[in-house]
């Protein structure tokens, strides 16, 4: 396995970009609920020597400022089957919409996967390439991110359509 990492600074803070081979294959933030085991990473590497990794952090800085609105990487997220169909799904959800964990689930046959779906969407390891900070609680709420609620709010506003903004009065 040839895994190597970039840490990159963001408008989020600092990020960890993981590649292996030529997939990216980890987007993940400090104090990441489900962060790989350090030696999963491979070595740091400088951003501006691997020609993978140096796109994906461009394209993130892209994005966190409205000038990218998806990424074109060739991404990797490795999970077990039931959570590589939900990060499928979360590939999915359009721009400036979001879903609830209990609609995920109907999306996967049965309301009652709520839960689990909940779980494996906190397990995605490509955070913001794929999107799983478009999932909110089953009243709107904002609930879980493994990157933090303020990173989530700030991804949510960031994706709000034009016309939505407008139209609110804070």
């Amino acid at each position: 396995m040839d895994a190597r990492h970039v840490v990159v600074d963001t408008l989020l803070g600092k990020v960890t970009l993981v590649a292996s081979g030529e997939s990216v294959v980890g987007l993940y933030f400090p104090r990441h609920w489900h962060m790989p085991a350090r030696d999963a990473l491979g070595a740091e590497v400088p951003v501006a020597d691997d020609a993978l990794l140096n796109v994906a952090a461009g394209q993130l800085g892209e994005y966190l400022t409205g000038e990218r609105g998806s990424f074109d990487l060739p991404a990797a997220a490795s999970g077990d089957p039931f959570q590589e169909r939900v990060w499928e799904l979360l590939r999915d959800i359009p721009r400036g919409e979001t879903v609830t964990y209990g609609a995920l689930a109907a999306r996967l046959g049965d309301r009652a996967l709520a839960q689990p779906a909940g779980q494996a969407v906190g397990r995605n390891p490509l955070c913001v390439i794929v999107p799983c900070h478009r999932v909110v609680g089953a009243d709107g709420r904002l609930t879980g991110y493994a990157g933090g609620l303020t990173r989530k709010q700030f991804l949510l506003d960031l994706e709000e359509p034009a016309l939505a903004k407008a139209g609110r009065l804070f």
